[in-house]
């Protein structure tokens, strides 16, 4: 049976499927050149969040980290991104790592923030809004994967070995009348500890920072 003329041939789907996964729709018409000074460009930005990008407000420390993994993600493509978000990471802990060990699922993490945005930014939702719809299916999974699943879940394993801070068994003991279970310590890390106030910190950012990213440089985001 002979293809027409606008048929794609089995090896170019799967090509073109790869690249998809691979890069965004703006690194696919890059040079290879230009991919590497992307890519390189934006594990420059991780390594700046991870070291720098940090404040404190009342108890609650707020970092960036979350709304430059994602943005990542959306700006080179799911692979690119994590390899990029979780290589700033590492650097940064090498760069400046104070004695301290090193927390390898915060990178897993946050790389996985890249990864599940670069691939939410690919489903072929084209209605009027649907960007805001990926956005905050971005937000949701970061929040449930990221955020509770890996980062939760390790430091929960990690304390369990070498003991929880003061702080976290006073709340536990506060609230949850000093059983220190999952659930307990999830509690505490997210709600009293500030890590879902500075989860929803940054998602508020990244639906100012997408619309306007969108309109001086189009990502082919239906926003409006």
């Amino acid at each position: 049976m002979c293809e027409t003329k606008n048929e794609v041939p089995m090896s170019e789907k799967k090509t073109l499927f790869w690249k998809k996964l691979l890069f965004s729709d703006i690194l696919l018409a890059k040079s290879y050149t230009q991919k590497i000074a992307y890519i390189g460009v934006l594990t420059a930005l991780s390594i700046v969040a991870s070291m720098f990008l940090e404040f404190k407000f009342l108890d609650v420390q707020f970092s960036l980290t979350i709304l430059v993994s994602v943005l990542t993600g959306v700006l080179i493509g799911p692979l690119s991104g994590g390899v990029a978000v979780f290589l700033g990471d590492l650097i940064g802990y090498l760069y400046n790592s104070w004695g301290l060990l090193y927390y390898w699922w915060v990178g897993l993490s946050t790389a996985l923030m890249a990864v599940i945005a670069g691939l939410v930014m690919r489903l072929p939702f084209k209605f009027r809004g649907s960007g805001y719809l990926k956005l905050a299916l971005i937000c949701i999974l970061v929040l449930a994967v990221c955020s509770v699943g890996v980062n939760t879940t390790g430091f929960y394993v990690f304390y369990t070995r070498i003991g929880f801070t003061q702080k976290s068994l006073g709340l536990v003991e506060k609230y949850f009348g000093g059983v220190n279970t999952y659930f307990a310590y999830a509690i505490v890390r997210l709600i009293f500890l500030g890590q879902l106030w500075n989860s929803l910190f940054n998602y508020a950012l990244l639906f100012v920072a997408v619309p306007l990213l969108n309109a001086a440089k189009p990502l082919g985001i239906r926003i409006e």
